[in-house]
Formats: structure tokens, C-alpha cells, sequence
């Protein structure tokens, strides 16, 4: 675990250095006022011009689904862009050979940062959501944010292979977020044609009111970290 945690800190003083990794960090917090403070104000706006009683009340909390996704994504996104870097200078696999191994490198940079996103998004969502959740909805927002996060920094250091095009990739893979747009949008039997994205279950989850569709996301989330895992390893040699 000493070795481990050296690593971790070693990417944070990494990112203390990178002021685009530095704005990311900072950026979900401003998401949260923007969202907390606008949508609200935007949808006084919209029910005065248009003469109607909601607008955007009914989506907020899909607003709120979003968020507890950014959150923990653009944590993640950097340590992705720290592995990123790494594997082209050829860091990661001496790391490999130390006290570290190929297991620990993963825990500091895949492990602890979910980790931290989950904890970051159980204290950010409470105060920055516009609609009424449940400490449990908290939870499995969190949750399944956090598991959505670990997907796309997983797809990106799999699938990339330089900075630039983990930046163009996370803006791709981060639709995956959308999948929570369709239990909002679709009729039932539909929307289970993207029953892949764990967000769809999410989405389903508070719509529904109905907390058994928490661990179908979870499991889906699962098997999405499974097979990107043995991507990862391949790549990672």
C-alpha cells in the first residue's frame, strides 16, 4: 500500500503542474452553481414568456442525473490523461517492475480517483441538485456516476494513444451519459434498445421511483469494466 499511495501522490504533484488538469478538477464545482442557480432562474424566465406552469421543473431531475455523472468524469478524465501520458513516455511499464506492479498502478490511477470522485459527488450532490432526492437517490446517483466515470477513463486509455486524442475521445465516450435522456423521452418497451448504457438504468431508477433498477445498472456498469479491463491489459504490456 506504500507503494500505491506514492504513486497516487506522485499523479497529484503530475497535476498540480497541468493547469487543464487543474481547471477540470475545479470545473464540476462550477457546473454545480451554474446548475443550482440557472436552471431554476432560466425556468422563471421560460414559464413568463410562454404562460405556463413548468417548463423545465419536470426534467430537473435529469439535470441532477448529469451532474452526479460530470462530477466524477472530469475527476477521472484526469487521472486518464496522467495514464495517457505515462504510457507514451514509457513510464507505466517501468513502474511495472517495481514494488508498485501493473496491480498497483492500476489502484492509484484507477481505484483511488473513483473512489475520491464517489465521495466528492456524495458531498456535491446535496447541495447542488434542483430536485428532490433521497439519500438513497444520492447514493446510486453517486454511485453509478462514479461507475459511468470509470467506463470512459477506461475507454479512453484503451482506445487512445496520445493527450489529444483521450481529449477528442472523452467528449465521444462521455454519450454514454445520454442513455439517461430515454426513460425521460421513449416509451418503455423502446428504450430498452439502449439497455447497454448503465445510465438508461439510472434514468429508469428515478423516473420509476423503483430502486431494483439501481443494480441492473451496476451490473451492466460491471460487465463494461470487465471487458474494457482485458482491453487495458493487452495494451499495457
Amino acid at each position: 500500500m506504500r507503494a500505491v499511495r506514492i504513486s497516487f501522490f506522485h499523479m497529484l504533484r503530475f497535476v498540480r503542474k497541468d493547469m487543464m488538469l487543474l481547471a477540470a478538477g475545479i470545473l464540476p464545482f462550477l457546473i454545480g452553481i451554474i446548475m443550482r442557480l440557472g436552471i431554476p432562474y432560466i425556468e422563471k424566465l421560460l414559464m413568463s414568456a410562454i404562460g405556463v406552469a413548468s417548463v423545465l421543473k419536470p426534467y430537473y431531475s435529469l439535470f441532477d442525473i448529469f451532474y452526479a455523472a460530470i462530477t466524477p468524469v472530469m475527476l477521472c478524465f484526469i487521472a486518464a490523461m496522467v495514464m495517457l501520458e505515462e504510457h507514451d513516455d514509457h513510464i507505466d511499464r517501468y513502474l511495472f517492475v517495481t514494488e508498485l506492479g501493473r496491480s498497483g498502478y492500476f489502484i492509484s490511477r484507477i481505484a483511488i480517483p473513483a473512489v475520491a470522485s464517489f465521495v466528492v459527488t456524495m458531498v456535491v450532490l446535496p447541495i447542488f441538485c434542483i430536485s428532490s432526492l433521497s439519500a438513497f437517490e444520492v447514493f446510486s446517483l453517486a454511485l453509478g456516476g462514479t461507475l459511468q466515470a470509470i467506463i470512459i477513463s477506461m475507454l479512453v486509455v484503451a482506445l487512445s494513444s496520445n493527450k489529444l486524442e483521450g481529449m477528442a475521445l472523452t467528449k465521444l465516450s462521455s454519450l454514454l451519459m445520454l442513455g439517461a435522456v430515454v426513460p425521460y423521452v421513449m416509451p418503455r418497451p423502446y428504450g430498452y434498445l439502449l439497455a447497454f448504457m448503465p445510465s438508461f438504468w439510472t434514468g429508469l431508477q428515478i423516473t420509476e421511483k423503483q430502486p431494483l433498477f439501481f443494480p441492473a445498472a451496476v451490473a451492466v456498469s460491471g460487465v463494461w469494466i470487465l471487458i474494457l479491463k482485458r482491453k487495458l491489459e493487452v495494451k499495457i504490456r
